[in-house]
């Protein structure tokens, strides 16, 4: 069973979209889930879904690790013609995840109390960014 998960981005930060893939698996039966971000400038994340403040420390942690091309300490990249964004969003991406792999029993995904499936949009323009999606049932 394969099927593609649009989620449309206002810009860097967390986008929580867990309840996408609960629709689409309702009653699938035990397997695995797996999931791949098709795009070199953003993340998949399974992170804590409760508290708000987690997502934007996060987001400050990697901006502070990885500042825009512009900021002086960037100075030694070289690919930054599509904006001071653009390079450092692909090394973040570099870093992150962009597949995840979560059980699925009696078509429900095995994620923990505070669990989110998350995609870490990590350039600052507005994207629709596509996430495949493919689920093998235990045989």
């Amino acid at each position: 069973m394969q099927t593609t998960f649009e989620i449309a981005t206002r810009g860097a930060g967390l986008y929580e979209f867990t309840p996408q893939p609960a629709r689409w698996l309702g009653g699938a039966g035990d397997g695995l889930l797996t999931l791949f971000l098709r795009h070199t400038s953003a993340s998949l994340l399974i992170q804590e879904n409760a508290d708000p403040d987690v997502q934007r420390d996060l987001r400050a942690y990697f901006d502070r690790l990885v500042p825009p091309s512009d900021d002086a300490s960037m100075s030694y990249l070289r690919h930054i013609a599509e904006g001071p964004d653009d390079m450092p969003a692909h090394i973040k991406a570099a870093m992150m995840p962009v597949s995840l792999a979560i059980p699925v029993q009696g078509g429900r995904m095995l994620l923990g109390t505070w669990q989110g499936i998350y995609l870490f949009e990590h350039r600052s323009a507005p994207h629709t960014r596509r996430v495949a999606a493919h689920f093998s049932a235990d045989r």
